[in-house]
């Protein structure tokens, strides 16, 4: 797989009822089209994120149309829903096998390998903080999870009644409510650990990576200060996760692990061993600050960089269309995807969806906005190149055109080079004219006395002499509100 690679995330349902529909007949994740198949691989994507195959639990479906949130969330963004298109979470699993409607494991391998056969990796879910509330382990193996005998009346949320008159514990982030079709695995229990080890086993033979859920769950002193008051077991002297990656990558070193993972731990995470890392805070940075503050967050240092894991959109935030606003979304995302790390899609997002359905919730059909179809696919085939995978990124400072005019403040701009090919990427991160000027600072050396420059987006080329570059503080740009250029030329 290639350094920097492309991600696509896409809800196996989804997909599986677009071309149904399409098809008019039922389909498995077998019968898939091999041309859409190609045309992920077109479209320059390393690996499809599939998202939503396990075996499915009734209990969440029934608590997830029964939900007031849901419900009421629903009739404001679709008040047509169709209450049967409501099912469980998908992060409830009842148990980590292929869900029998989607042609179980046979078909799941059958799309492996041809999906490999493109050059395309299959990545899979792992959500190893919890299993949904009706899992059959609740039954044959109760010690795997966090549960008494009784619970005090203030409990009641934060617990259920399940089998042999035990009460378990719900899966929760300390800072939200429980998450209550979910059961809390007991991470201090090395029982619980081997089960899960052997989840991974399993999980290993099915695809070429995991998208690991809410891993700062599972962290030691995360899980102790979460459930410390419930636990009459002492805190493991070792991590879950080293131990485990280690395990999976003495098989395959070239298995990926990617992690979600929020509150600023995502450094602490990368040093368990995961490829790649959620970076939460840039997504926040594109969204509410300004050109400064997210080149500041690029400073941090160069393995963060690499090993972070980009995105704009993923099933848990709005649309970048809806939250950053149509233009402001091209700009976050030309932002976004031309740095260092692992860079993450979603279909919605290549759509331009402008509604974020709760999980649980599967649309008859998907929006699509042509004029946002058509930016991706052209930021797409620009970030394909390989100066974008095995080249050197650095930032690039821009010069301001006067003391009056601090406008070129508002300029993102970084630098890519291999080999004897260079990319400038520059972005008026704002909703005003910025102005500014590009000297020969980072420039590679070169003996050529004019460079040709060839603007991407625009597909124009323009040759200007190199000394106009290191006079009066550089050339002067000006770029409009949201606009991107990527300059591409030889050295």
């Amino acid at each position: 797989m290639r350094k920097n690679p492309h991600i696509l995330e896409i809800n196996a349902q989804v997909w599986l009822n677009k071309f149904a529909m399409e098809l008019n007949k039922p389909l498995t994740l077998a019968d898939i089209p091999q041309s859409y198949l190609e045309e992920i691989k077109s479209l320059g994507f390393d690996a499809l994120w599939l998202m939503g195959v396990w075996q499915q639990s009734p209990k969440s479906a029934e608590i997830a149309r029964n939900h007031p949130d849901i419900l009421n969330y629903l009739s404001k963004v679709k008040p047509d829903f169709d209450p049967q298109d409501i099912g469980p979470s998908l992060y409830a699993i009842y148990d980590y096998k292929v869900n029998p409607n989607f042609g179980g494991e046979t078909a799941l391998l059958k799309l492996k390998k041809r999906l490999n056969d493109l050059g395309v990796k299959l990545i899979l879910d792992f959500a190893g903080n919890h299993l949904s509330c009706d899992s059959p382990y609740l039954t044959s193996n109760p010690e795997y999870f966090i549960s008494k005998p009784g619970i005090m009346p203030q409990e009641e949320g934060l617990f259920f009644k399940g089998p042999n008159g035990l009460y378990f514990a719900h899966g929760r982030d300390p800072h939200f409510y429980s998450w209550s079709d979910t059961a809390q695995l007991n991470h201090f229990n090395p029982k619980t650990r081997e089960f899960l080890l052997g989840i991974l086993d399993h999980l290993y033979t099915l695809c070429d990576g995991l998208r690991c859920d809410m891993v700062m769950l599972m962290l030691n002193d995360v899980f102790a200060n979460t459930w410390n008051m419930y636990l009459d077991l002492p805190k493991p002297q070792e991590e879950f996760w080293p131990k485990a990656i280690k395990h999976i990558k003495d098989k395959n070193n070239y298995f990926m692990f990617l992690a979600e993972v929020y509150w600023g731990l995502d450094w602490e995470v990368q040093q368990l061993g995961f490829d790649f890392t959620y970076d939460k805070t840039l997504y926040d940075r594109l969204l509410l600050s300004n050109a400064q503050d997210i080149q500041g967050h690029l400073n941090a240092e160069h393995l963060y960089q690499m090993r972070s894991l980009r995105f704009i959109a993923n099933h848990d935030e709005e649309p970048p269309v809806k939250a950053f606003g149509e233009e402001k979304s091209k700009a976050a995302a030309a932002a976004c995807y031309t740095l260092e790390g692992a860079r993450l899609f979603t279909l919605s997002q290549i759509y331009g969806a402008t509604v974020r359905y709760p999980i649980q919730y599967i649309p008859k059909k998907q929006e699509r906005n042509d004029k946002i179809v058509s930016f991706y696919e052209k930021l797409l085939s620009i970030i394909k190149d390989p100066c974008f995978h095995g080249g050197q990124w650095a930032l690039k400072p821009v010069g301001e055109i006067s003391k009056e005019d601090q406008s070129h403040k508002n300029i993102l701009a970084w630098i890519w080079w291999q080999s004897t090919c260079c990319k400038m990427v520059f972005i008026n991160y704002s909703d005003k004219q910025a102005n500014f000027k590009i000297n020969a600072d980072k420039f590679p050396k070169t003996e050529k006395v004019n460079i040709k420059f060839t603007e991407e987006f625009s597909n124009t080329t323009k040759e200007v002499p190199l000394s106009s570059f290191k006079q009066d503080g550089g050339l002067p740009l000006t770029l409009q509100p949201f606009e991107i250029r990527i300059y591409s030329f030889d050295f």
